[in-house]
């Protein structure tokens, strides 16, 4: 049985990137944000929507991405979001060729955006961005980490 002190405590991801996000206003950050199931990210994402009062930018991978960084500056060209959220990942046919290249281009990251960067990643990618990009993974703070079980939880709550 749930106590209301449960409720709270399965928000507090959620909260986390929240105020993850704020900090970060106009400046580089990266956020990498675990979730296995793309229905709570959409969830989640529509919480933040409604909880920041910032606009936020979605690109979705497509199979077919060969690098994150030139497919993110293609798609904004010279617009800066002030939050910008990648999903996608897990759909990605060569995800090891696009971790190592996206690990040899972060110092361009870092040179160009000037946003929080949320990276959406499942347990898969996150075993594999550690392997492959330890530098750029390096450059978040700890992951946050939504459990399906309790974002469904939060939903329900909130």
């Amino acid at each position: 049985m749930n106590s209301p002190n449960d409720a709270q405590n399965n928000t507090l991801p959620t909260k986390r990137l929240e105020r993850a996000i704020k900090f970060a206003c106009g400046e580089f950050s990266l956020v990498i944000a675990c979730c296995n199931s793309i229905s709570n990210q959409e969830q989640i994402i529509n919480l933040l929507r409604e909880s920041l009062s910032t606009d936020i930018q979605e690109i979705i991978l497509s199979p077919e991405t060969e690098t994150l960084y030139s497919n993110i500056v293609n798609k904004l060209g010279t617009s800066q979001p002030p939050v910008l959220m990648i999903r996608g990942l897990e759909s990605v046919n060569d995800i090891n060729q696009l971790l190592i290249s996206t690990n040899m281009m972060r110092d361009g990251f870092r040179k160009y955006f000037h946003c929080p960067i949320v990276l959406w990643v499942n347990d898969e990618i996150l075993t594999k961005l550690v392997w492959l990009a330890p530098d750029f993974k390096n450059w978040a703070a700890s992951t946050i980490r939504f459990e399906a079980s309790l974002m469904q939880e939060a939903v329900l709550s909130a």
